[in-house]
């Protein structure tokens, strides 16, 4: 079969990705997909995994991915003829600690909102379906009977003659050696086959499913794909006469899975520790490769599972297994339009779920190609969140020895990384941590979540109730309530936005009205073509030609990427200018007080209104204080360039000295935040939440000249709402929030909260969540009794549309 001259989409990479998405873009009707292999299909890891096909994942988008994945894999063999080894067999996860029991059990509750069935299981019920299991030390577990397991490979050779049936080509011992560039897009892929020919394929896309090689894949195409592969291994024994079917079993506490196969029985780890590979980069004849055996490092998981499965230790050990998988800086995998490109696309990095993640992914890839927007919110794993620096090798080395461990660590709330830390600082870093800080990372950023007394240990102590900084952030959250407080916001997003046309295309991409004096400050939204949110902003008018656009720090790298896809005509440049200011928030009753100490500028509400910002001196220096807030109070954002602001942390920290500043850190804005209903975005607002059902529709002006999104945004209001955003707080103290936990309408689960944090100031925790409400009123939606699902007890809530806190926003005003 000779290759073509042309194709619609090049794909790299021909394991289980790449043979899911050429199914998918094929399914949809793209007749000219090439897909190039190297060496043999699933010859990099697709061949040697697990084949574990669980259905509940960490986000209700990601369960459904999983749900379709699982129902693919059990449908194609009638399609392709191909056998998948797809069995339902269910899962069982068991807990050793209570801690962990917390976990499984709030899992279960979770399960309950996204449909997948579940039962909460104790310790016979563990031994009646898993006869084998010792169950010295189980706490309890639970059951999800529509689990299943496949065989990996043949999973993959289905998709891709599913492919090959609906048109596409497969090319194997095919290398992509080469890409020709014109400006943001591929034009054409270069191609080595091991027989000597080679050639050009002109392309209007390239999708990298490269696997372990997708980093450097990636810089072939200019585009980031931090990834590194590590060491993985496990054992299968000899056969055991009485192994019957079945479950998969999970014993995260000790590092292991275990599944029975074809009379044999599988033992995996996840341990701690584990062990990058190739870190000069891969042999270029790995094909179907072992790496050596490791028997000192697997032997902790070993030792543990014999006691745990006293029939491995008269089975014997067939085969002990070290294969490499690719892991990623945060254990989700990398999928979506590349920032740096407008036609490369990305499916790769995996960590060991790539087999029930594949069908899944593969077919939210294609839609998003084919439509050119996502086709529901995947910022979980949209590459577009990756930063530059998370390619460098010795950052990659140090996270991922960590990262393959995480998937079986007990999964706290709150819980940071360890490894690779420090490489993003604010200037006020070392400030902060002299006086108790306990930095957390967002975006490789370090950031103060909480401050330790005199005498306490800055460090955290994880759990599933009250962790040791609650009382910390109890008191720095009444201190932004009662009196001042002061927290660092130099990570959040700045993007200048500068050019004659920067008025003009602000108002095309932004949902609010930017024809506004100098110095006026507009929150709103930029849209898509659905009316769902894109971005959540502050947009700051410095000049007649530049504003400064402020965003979240994990979402600023995709926000300007998205704006920049929008430019077009406008005489615009974009320049992310996050580094060259430090910002500094003064919130609370008594920072018009503090501010007063510190700048002879007049912060009165005739002279500096909420909702503006005015050049101000301060202690020696000048900067700029923006009138906005995030925490519900009256306060100010102190933007100072770099070199000035240790100096002007001083200034405030000395002169607060006289009115009682606290620091707080990002724990507290959030507690304060969730009070105020302010919205948290990828949590409860995303690119699939209707703008006016996050009620948000004060902040889009659909008076104005068109923007991306008006017309969505009119036809929902004329159609009217099918959901809405409420708020909840629950009527016991005691329980905490997160996020996921089911809502129950008068006795029915109706959804599940997107964000949740405890309200000090309320008096018990909060949360947000989307309720269905078509054809109703908003009374009738408050009218009914809630409850929300906290691991397995229904707790009594109550409910408000309007914030809890101070409804009439009267405080920020004052």
């Amino acid at each position: 079969m000779t290759l073509p001259t042309h194709a619609r989409a090049v794909i790299i990479g021909g394991g289980v990705i790449g043979c899911s998405v050429a199914y998918h873009l094929a399914k949809l009707g793209w007749t000219d997909v090439v897909l190039l292999e190297r060496k043999q299909l699933t010859s990099g890891t697709t061949w040697h995994a697990a084949g574990l096909i669980g259905q509940l994942r960490a986000s209700s988008n990601m369960t459904k991915l999983a749900k379709y994945t699982a129902d693919l894999y059990a449908s194609i063999e009638a399609e392709t003829g191909v056998a998948t080894g797809f069995r339902q067999v269910g899962s069982i996860s068991v807990a050793l600690t209570t801690e962990r029991h917390e976990e499984l059990r709030r899992s279960a509750a979770m399960a309950r909102a996204f449909g997948v069935p579940v039962e909460e299981i104790d310790t016979a019920e563990i031994k009646a379906k898993y006869p084998h299991l010792n169950t010295d030390g189980v706490v309890g577990g639970v059951y999800l009977p529509s689990d299943g397991q496949g065989d990996p490979a043949n999973i993959a050779l289905a998709m891709a003659k599913g492919a090959r049936q609906r048109g596409a080509l497969i090319f194997e011992r095919t290398k992509a050696t080469g890409v020709a560039r014109d400006g943001r897009r591929i034009t054409s892929v270069e191609w080595e086959a091991e027989d000597g020919s080679s050639g050009t394929i002109t392309c209007d896309h390239v999708v990298n499913c490269a696997g372990m090689w997708g980093r450097e894949i990636g810089q072939m195409l200019g585009v980031n794909v931090p990834l590194q592969a590590c060491e993985h291994f496990y054992i299968v024994s000899e056969p055991i006469a009485e192994l019957q079917s079945l479950p998969v079993l999970r014993v995260p506490d000790e590092c292991a899975y275990y599944k029975e196969d074809a009379g044999k029985m599988m033992l995996g780890a996840f341990e701690p520790v584990s062990k990058p590979w190739a870190l000069g980069g891969i042999p270029e004849g790995f094909e179907f490769d072992q790496l050596p055996e490791d028997f000192d490092h697997f032997e902790p998981i070993l030792e543990a599972a014999v006691n745990r499965m006293p029939m491995l230790a008269e089975a014997g050990i067939h085969t002990f297994f070290n294969g490499p998988e690719s892991f990623t800086p945060d254990n989700a995998y990398h999928l979506g339009q590349a920032r740096e490109m407008d036609n490369v696309w990305v499916a790769a990095g995996f960590n060991s779920i790539g087999i029930q993640s594949a069908g899944g992914a593969g077919m939210a890839l294609a839609q998003w190609m084919e439509d050119g927007e996502k086709p529901f919110d995947l910022g979980d794993v949209d590459i577009a969140r990756v930063q530059p620096f998370q390619s460098n090798r010795r950052f990659l080395k140090e996270r991922v020895t960590e990262t393959l461990g995480l998937l079986y660590a007990d999964h706290y709330p709150y819980r940071q990384k360890a490894t690779a830390r420090g490489v993003r600082r604010t200037p006020f870093y070392n400030h902060l941590l002299q006086h108790g800080a306990v930095m957390g990372e967002v975006a490789g950023w370090e950031r103060a979540n909480w401050f330790a007394r005199n005498g306490q240990t800055p460090d955290y102590a994880y759990s599933w109730k009250r962790q040791n900084f609650f009382g910390n952030v109890a008191e720095e959250h009444k201190a932004l309530r009662e009196n001042v407080g002061m927290y660092d916001m130099s990570s959040f997003g700045k993007i200048r936005v500068e050019g004659p046309d920067a008025e003009a295309f602000l108002n095309h991409v932004g949902g609010g009205d930017f024809s506004v004096p100098v110095g006026k400050i507009v929150y709103t939204q930029f849209l898509n073509s659905r009316g769902g949110i894109e971005a959540d902003v502050t947009v700051t008018r410095l000049s007649e030609t530049a504003y400064l656009v402020v965003t979240p720090a994990a979402t600023r790298a995709a926000d300007q990427t998205w704006m920049q896809r929008q430019v077009g005509e406008f005489r615009v440049v974009l320049t992310d200018v996050t580094a060259g200011e430090g910002v500094l928030a003064i919130m609370g009753p008594n920072a018009r007080k503090l501010m007063q100490l510190v700048s002879p500028n007049d912060f009165s509400n005739d002279a500096n209104p909420f909702g503006t910002a005015q050049e101000i001196e301060i202690g020696l220096g000048v900067a700029r204080a923006h009138r906005v807030s995030y925490v519900g109070e009256l306060g100010w954002e102190i933007y100072v360039s770099t070199d000035q602001a240790s100096h002007v942390f001083e200034t405030l920290f000395e002169a607060g000295e006289e009115v009682g500043l606290t620091l707080c850190g990002m724990h507290a804005m959030d507690t304060c935040r969730i009070e105020k209903a302010f919205r948290h975005f990828g949590h409860d607002i995303t690119c699939e939440d209707n703008v006016l059902e996050a009620g948000l529709g004060f902040a889009v002006k659909t008076s104005k000249a068109d923007f991306i999104g008006r017309d969505a945004v009119l036809r929902k209001k004329e159609a009217g709402l099918d959901q809405r955003l409420v708020q909840f707080r629950l009527t016991d103290p005691e329980p905490l929030l997160y996020h996921h936990e089911p809502i129950l309408r008068d006795g029915e689960i109706v959804g599940y909260l997107s964000s949740g944090a405890y309200g000090h100031h309320l008096g018990g925790a909060i949360g947000l969540g989307y309720v269905p409400c078509s054809g109703e009123s908003a009374d009738q939606v408050l009218a009914s009794a809630y409850e929300i699902d906290v691991a397995g007890t229904r707790v009594g809530a109550e409910v408000s549309l309007k914030p809890m806190y101070d409804p009439a926003s009267a405080r920020v005003r004052a």
